[in-house]
Protein backbone atom coordinates (compact mmCIF):
# COMPACT_ATOMS: atom_id res chain seq x y z
CA UNK A 1 0.00 0.00 0.00
CA UNK A 2 1.36 3.17 -0.99
CA UNK A 3 2.27 6.52 1.05
CA UNK A 4 -1.51 8.28 1.63
CA UNK A 5 -1.60 11.29 -0.71
CA UNK A 6 -5.35 12.02 0.10
CA UNK A 7 -7.54 14.58 1.51
CA UNK A 8 -5.83 14.94 5.16
CA UNK A 9 -8.75 16.55 7.07
CA UNK A 10 -10.89 12.87 6.43
CA UNK A 11 -8.19 11.57 8.25
CA UNK A 12 -8.12 13.61 11.56
CA UNK A 13 -11.96 14.04 11.58
CA UNK A 14 -11.43 9.86 11.42
CA UNK A 15 -8.52 9.42 13.68
CA UNK A 16 -8.62 12.23 15.84
CA UNK A 17 -5.21 14.94 15.96
CA UNK A 18 -2.69 13.86 13.83
CA UNK A 19 0.08 17.08 13.83
CA UNK A 20 2.52 15.24 12.14
CA UNK A 21 -0.22 15.39 9.68
CA UNK A 22 -1.83 18.37 8.73
CA UNK A 23 -1.47 21.47 11.10
CA UNK A 24 -5.20 21.68 10.72
CA UNK A 25 -7.25 21.02 13.88
CA UNK A 26 -10.70 18.91 13.87
CA UNK A 27 -13.79 20.44 13.93
CA UNK A 28 -15.48 19.94 17.74
CA UNK A 29 -17.89 17.40 17.40
CA UNK A 30 -16.76 16.66 14.17
CA UNK A 31 -15.84 12.99 15.71
CA UNK A 32 -18.83 11.31 15.78
CA UNK A 33 -17.62 7.99 18.04
CA UNK A 34 -19.54 7.58 21.37
CA UNK A 35 -19.09 5.73 24.01
CA UNK A 36 -21.97 3.48 22.77
CA UNK A 37 -19.87 3.14 19.21
CA UNK A 38 -16.77 1.82 21.38
CA UNK A 39 -18.57 -0.81 23.01
CA UNK A 40 -19.92 -2.30 19.58
CA UNK A 41 -16.62 -2.11 18.07
CA UNK A 42 -14.98 -5.27 17.53
CA UNK A 43 -11.08 -5.32 18.90
CA UNK A 44 -9.56 -5.41 15.57
CA UNK A 45 -11.46 -2.31 14.33
CA UNK A 46 -9.57 -0.50 17.59
CA UNK A 47 -6.21 -2.03 16.82
CA UNK A 48 -6.53 -1.18 13.04
CA UNK A 49 -7.43 2.71 13.96
CA UNK A 50 -4.21 2.83 16.23
CA UNK A 51 -2.08 1.02 13.52
CA UNK A 52 -3.60 4.09 10.78
CA UNK A 53 -2.86 6.83 13.53
CA UNK A 54 0.94 5.92 13.78
CA UNK A 55 1.11 5.67 10.15
CA UNK A 56 -0.48 8.65 8.52
CA UNK A 57 1.23 10.70 11.80
CA UNK A 58 4.56 9.78 10.23
CA UNK A 59 3.68 9.59 6.65
CA UNK A 60 4.73 5.52 6.41
CA UNK A 61 3.65 3.34 3.85
CA UNK A 62 2.42 -0.14 5.33
CA UNK A 63 5.30 -1.68 4.24
CA UNK A 64 7.67 0.82 6.08
CA UNK A 65 5.48 0.87 9.06
CA UNK A 66 5.87 -3.51 9.11
CA UNK A 67 9.72 -2.95 8.75
CA UNK A 68 9.77 -0.50 11.92
CA UNK A 69 7.64 -3.34 13.91
CA UNK A 70 10.18 -5.74 13.33
CA UNK A 71 12.90 -4.30 13.83
CA UNK A 72 11.71 -2.73 17.34
CA UNK A 73 10.66 -6.60 17.98
CA UNK A 74 13.99 -7.82 17.57
CA UNK A 75 15.44 -4.84 19.81
CA UNK A 76 16.18 -4.83 23.57
CA UNK A 77 12.97 -3.13 25.67
CA UNK A 78 9.44 -3.10 25.03
CA UNK A 79 8.63 -3.60 21.51
CA UNK A 80 5.62 -0.70 21.53
CA UNK A 81 7.91 1.64 23.17
CA UNK A 82 11.13 1.16 20.60
CA UNK A 83 8.78 1.66 17.93
CA UNK A 84 7.78 5.08 18.87
CA UNK A 85 11.60 5.73 19.62
CA UNK A 86 12.47 4.43 15.70
CA UNK A 87 9.73 6.49 14.03
CA UNK A 88 10.49 9.67 16.11
CA UNK A 89 14.09 9.31 15.87
CA UNK A 90 13.69 9.83 12.05
CA UNK A 91 15.11 12.68 10.23
CA UNK A 92 11.90 14.12 8.78
CA UNK A 93 10.03 13.97 12.11
CA UNK A 94 13.08 15.91 13.95
CA UNK A 95 12.88 18.51 11.57
CA UNK A 96 8.87 18.72 12.49
CA UNK A 97 9.47 18.62 16.04
CA UNK A 98 12.12 21.39 15.74
CA UNK A 99 9.73 23.88 14.15
CA UNK A 100 12.01 23.79 10.79
CA UNK A 101 8.80 22.11 9.00
CA UNK A 102 5.08 23.18 9.54
CA UNK A 103 4.10 19.15 9.14
CA UNK A 104 5.93 16.05 8.34
CA UNK A 105 5.09 15.74 4.75
CA UNK A 106 7.14 19.03 4.45
CA UNK A 107 10.08 18.08 6.20
CA UNK A 108 9.96 15.06 4.41
CA UNK A 109 10.20 17.55 0.99
CA UNK A 110 12.71 19.03 2.74
CA UNK A 111 15.06 16.34 3.04
CA UNK A 112 14.12 15.03 -0.83
CA UNK A 113 15.56 18.28 -2.03
CA UNK A 114 18.32 18.13 -0.56
CA UNK A 115 18.31 21.58 1.57
CA UNK A 116 19.13 20.00 5.28
CA UNK A 117 22.83 19.20 6.46
CA UNK A 118 23.38 16.13 9.26
CA UNK A 119 27.27 16.69 10.92
CA UNK A 120 27.97 18.88 7.99
CA UNK A 121 27.17 16.58 4.97
CA UNK A 122 23.86 16.80 2.37
CA UNK A 123 21.46 13.86 3.83
CA UNK A 124 18.22 13.01 1.00
CA UNK A 125 16.70 10.57 2.91
CA UNK A 126 13.89 11.17 4.95
CA UNK A 127 14.39 7.91 6.87
CA UNK A 128 17.57 8.89 8.16
CA UNK A 129 18.06 7.24 11.74
CA UNK A 130 19.44 10.56 13.69
CA UNK A 131 21.92 10.10 16.42
CA UNK A 132 22.25 11.34 19.80
CA UNK A 133 25.31 14.78 19.00
CA UNK A 134 24.12 14.79 15.61
CA UNK A 135 23.91 18.47 14.41
CA UNK A 136 21.09 19.07 11.81
CA UNK A 137 20.76 22.82 9.72
CA UNK A 138 20.20 23.97 6.50
CA UNK A 139 22.50 24.03 3.68
CA UNK A 140 24.13 27.39 3.62
CA UNK A 141 22.37 28.52 1.07
CA UNK A 142 19.44 31.39 1.46
CA UNK A 143 16.33 29.83 -0.12
CA UNK A 144 17.38 26.84 2.34
CA UNK A 145 17.04 29.26 5.53
CA UNK A 146 14.42 31.35 3.88
CA UNK A 147 12.26 27.87 3.79
CA UNK A 148 13.10 26.72 7.22
CA UNK A 149 12.49 30.89 8.56
CA UNK A 150 8.92 30.72 6.97
CA UNK A 151 8.22 27.55 8.99
CA UNK A 152 9.24 29.41 12.00
CA UNK A 153 7.43 32.20 11.63
CA UNK A 154 3.76 30.06 10.83
CA UNK A 155 4.65 27.59 13.35
CA UNK A 156 3.11 28.28 16.67
CA UNK A 157 5.73 27.98 19.29
CA UNK A 158 5.42 24.43 21.32
CA UNK A 159 7.78 22.95 23.77
CA UNK A 160 10.04 21.45 22.53
CA UNK A 161 11.09 17.75 23.51
CA UNK A 162 13.54 17.84 25.72
CA UNK A 163 16.03 15.17 23.30
CA UNK A 164 16.42 18.03 20.95
CA UNK A 165 17.84 21.78 21.06
CA UNK A 166 17.30 24.15 18.92
CA UNK A 167 19.31 27.66 18.04
CA UNK A 168 16.70 29.57 15.74
CA UNK A 169 19.08 32.23 15.12
CA UNK A 170 21.64 29.83 13.89
CA UNK A 171 18.94 27.74 12.31
CA UNK A 172 20.60 24.69 13.73
CA UNK A 173 19.43 21.85 15.69
CA UNK A 174 20.84 19.30 17.83
CA UNK A 175 19.92 15.57 19.11
CA UNK A 176 20.62 15.57 22.72
CA UNK A 177 19.58 11.86 23.30
CA UNK A 178 17.24 9.36 22.29
CA UNK A 179 13.61 10.45 23.13
CA UNK A 180 11.48 9.34 26.28
CA UNK A 181 8.90 8.16 24.58
CA UNK A 182 6.46 9.79 27.25
CA UNK A 183 7.46 12.80 24.60
CA UNK A 184 6.22 11.45 22.00
CA UNK A 185 3.95 14.22 20.18
CA UNK A 186 0.94 11.66 19.70
CA UNK A 187 -1.76 10.13 22.12
CA UNK A 188 -1.40 6.66 20.87
CA UNK A 189 -1.94 3.24 22.72
CA UNK A 190 1.50 1.50 20.77
CA UNK A 191 0.58 -1.71 22.32
CA UNK A 192 -2.59 -2.22 20.14
CA UNK A 193 0.06 -1.53 17.48
CA UNK A 194 2.03 -4.26 18.18
CA UNK A 195 -0.87 -6.49 18.38
CA UNK A 196 -2.22 -5.75 15.17
CA UNK A 197 1.00 -6.77 13.65
CA UNK A 198 1.87 -9.95 15.63
CA UNK A 199 1.01 -12.27 13.18
CA UNK A 200 3.03 -10.81 10.69
CA UNK A 201 6.31 -10.73 12.80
Amino acid sequence: MSRYRGPRFKKICRLGSLPGLTSKKPIVGSDLRNQSHFVKTLQYRIRLEEKQKLRFHYGLTERQLLKYVRIAAKAKGQTGQVLLQLLEMRLDNILFRLGMASTIPQARQLVNHRHILVNGHIVNIPSYRCKPEDIIMPRDEQKSRTMIQNSFNSSSRKQLPKHLTLQQFEYRGLVNQIIDTKWVGLKINELLVVEYYSRQT
